[in-house]
This record gives structure tokens, C-alpha cells and sequence, in this order.
């Protein structure tokens, strides 16, 4: 899966939408990992969060927070 340089919170929403994991749009990054986590496991998850963790990737405050959420699990 390729990102742009800038993922916002309607990025990643499509994306988790895409794994089959739907995201309210007016949630909150801890409403966000909850609903994640409870899904599990969401096939390709782990290739997604991988990559939105690489160097090159820029991360909206909303969108990191929701990352590190899940990966705190």
C-alpha cells in the first residue's frame, strides 16, 4: 500500500474502511483505537500501521495519536 507524504484523519478513516474496520467521522483518536483494538484482528493492519509509521510519512496530531493508541496494545 502506497501513502502520501500527508495522511490526515479522512486518510486513514478510507484506509481502515478499506480493512473493514469503520471509523465514526466526528470520533476521537482514543474513540478511534477502541473501536480498532475491538475489532481484532483486521487483516493487514499490521502492513498499514508499518506504514504509516515510516520515516517519510507525515502523520496529522490526530492520526498519530490514534496510531500510537493501537500500537500501545
Amino acid at each position: 500500500m502506497m501513502f502520501a507524504d500527508l495522511v490526515d484523519v479522512e486518510d486513514f478513516r478510507v484506509c481502515m474502511r478499506e480493512l473493514g474496520v469503520d471509523l465514526p467521522a466526528d470520533g476521537s483518536p482514543e474513540q478511534w483505537a477502541r473501536i480498532v483494538r475491538a475489532a481484532q484482528p483486521v487483516d493487514g493492519l499490521p502492513m498499514v500501521i508499518e506504514g504509516l509509521c515510516a520515516s517519510d510519512v507525515t502523520l496529522q496530531p490526530e492520526v498519530r495519536r490514534v496510531v500510537e493508541l493501537i500500537i500501545a496494545d
